[in-house]
């Protein structure tokens, strides 16, 4: 764990340190190399002449105030790809809470390397292990606040992330729940309930069972309880866990098949979120819901035209097996839902559309819901945190798009229109109207794209939590 501490002067920062400041901070040292790095209008950055540090990195105080672009964020990661030093000084006198929060995570998020996974021979390179703060004495309270916040929150996005990145040939909706319980073990407070492939059936889980029932690795349901008061209503989240997606018999092409293993994702983020609140012991009471399965293809295969039916007795028609997403998040929050028919609420989270992408981009995450506080409080916290979500439409206007001729529901529209609303508008089916029910689309934010290349990001859950502060 990356570890941080506070200073209130330069001079007691720990030698070789990196420092990093705003290039107009008044507690810099006046020197003449720092004199001339403060002329710069850009980026000033220098590793020589910079006793006592390893190196001084000046960036313009526009990016300390940028939470929209994450100007501050872009500058850092190519300085801190290959670090100078395993001690971070950061000047944090003058920054904006959210460009605060997203830095934070950043670097506490540095836990966590592809390298880590121990596929690659690599040279063991340099890491970070503090982070000190350079603040002025009345800001210190507050910050340690921030600082213990976002570590947690960290903590359980780089649990998050390195699950999605294992392969998928390893990463089994079996893996997923030992790894899940291995997690869970080390706090009393969380407790972990499994569904195998037989109790899936017993229990009318229909449309997760006719998704997995295709792969050799079967499918299974992985309920984590919280229990952080003794009574009150019970808040519960839904995550999508396609450990890896061929499209099933409606087969993907071999480049929309690549970063499949990643559809995993809304699954790992429930994971992640329940570890973060344990650790920062919120007063709720939490169900996180992991609807795990391979869509495979196979003998048994799910075939376009199958009906199958949900735990809540709702029929629906499979036109497109590469529509599996919303089929296993439908089963488990109408069993969420039927586990705690008094719900605070039931969030579900996936990498469910590629529409989403195409209208928000990477940057945003989709939202869909038609409980209006709901819609407030998440797009709240979505700036408060940084992790935004941008709402789309979602009323009776989209029933025609999930009309069947021989079930109650089919999962795709044929008109290929509105294809994320349409997934939302078919996944409200499933919650009770009484319960208030939201759906995050993450298919653009769940992964971290850079060089052509994609890693898990761990969104939204910092996001989530920030709401869930909100709320208690």
């Amino acid at each position: 764990m990356i570890t941080y501490q506070f200073i209130n002067a330069l001079s007691d920062a720990k030698p070789n340190s990196h420092l990093i400041a705003r290039a107009d901070s008044s507690l810099l040292p006046k020197s003449a190399l720092v004199a001339e790095m403060r002329q710069q209008n850009t980026v000033a950055d220098a590793r020589f002449g910079c006793a006592p540090f390893a190196r001084i990195t000046l960036l313009p105080d526009t990016l300390w105030h940028d939470a929209l672009t994450e100007g501050l964020l872009t500058a850092l990661r190519p300085l801190l790809a290959a670090p100078a030093s395993a001690e971070l000084v950061l000047d944090v006198t003058d920054i904006d809470d959210v460009v605060l929060a997203q830095v934070l995570r950043y670097l506490f998020n540095q836990t966590h390397r592809l390298s880590d996974l121990k596929l690659k021979k690599t040279d063991e390179a340099l890491r970070l292990t503090c982070i000190t703060a350079l603040c002025l004495p009345e800001q210190q309270a507050k910050l340690e606040t921030t600082f213990r916040q976002q570590q947690a929150i960290a903590l359980g996005m780089v649990a998050a992330r390195r699950l999605a990145d294992i392969p998928s040939d390893r990463c089994t909706p079996q893996f997923v729940v030992e790894e899940a319980q291995k997690l869970c073990a080390a706090s009393p407070a969380l407790r972990c309930e499994v569904l195998d492939e037989k109790q899936i059936v017993e229990q009318g889980l229909g449309l997760l069972h006719a998704v997995g029932k295709g792969a050799t690795c079967p499918p299974r349901l992985l309920a984590i309880h919280y229990n952080g008061v003794s009574d009150g209503p019970v808040r519960c989240y839904v995550g999508k866990g396609i450990t890896f997606d061929t499209g099933g018999l409606w087969l993907k092409e071999g480049a929309g098949m690549y970063t499949m293993k990643y559809d995993m994702c809304g699954a790992a983020n429930v994971l992640g979120l329940m570890l973060t609140v344990a650790e920062l012991k919120l007063p709720v009471r939490i169900m996180g819901v992991l609807a795990l399965a391979e869509n495979a293809i196979g003998p048994d295969a799910m075939q376009p035209g199958t009906v199958a039916m949900a735990c809540n007795g709702t029929t629906v028609e499979i036109n497109n097996t590469d529509a599996e997403g919303r089929l296993v998040l439908a089963d488990a929050i109408a069993w969420a839902s039927q586990r705690h028919p008094q719900a605070h609420y039931i969030i579900d989270m996936a990498t469910l559309t590629g529409a989403v992408v195409k209208a928000l981009g990477y940057e945003l995450s989709g939202l869909m819901t038609q409980d209006e506080p709901l819609r407030q409080a998440l797009t709240y916290a979505g700036k408060r945190s940084g992790d935004e979500v941008w709402s789309l439409p979602l009323d009776a206007r989209l029933r025609k798009q999930t009309d069947s001729a021989i079930a109650d529901l089919c999962n795709t529209p044929t008109n290929n229109a509105a294809i994320s609303a349409s997934a939302a508008w078919l996944l409200h089916h499933f919650c009770p109207p009484t319960i208030p029910w939201a759906h995050l689309d993450i298919s653009g934010t769940a992964l971290w794209r850079e060089s052509g290349r994609s890693v898990a990001s761990g969104r939204p859950i910092p996001l989530l939590v920030e709401h869930l502060m909100e709320d208690c």
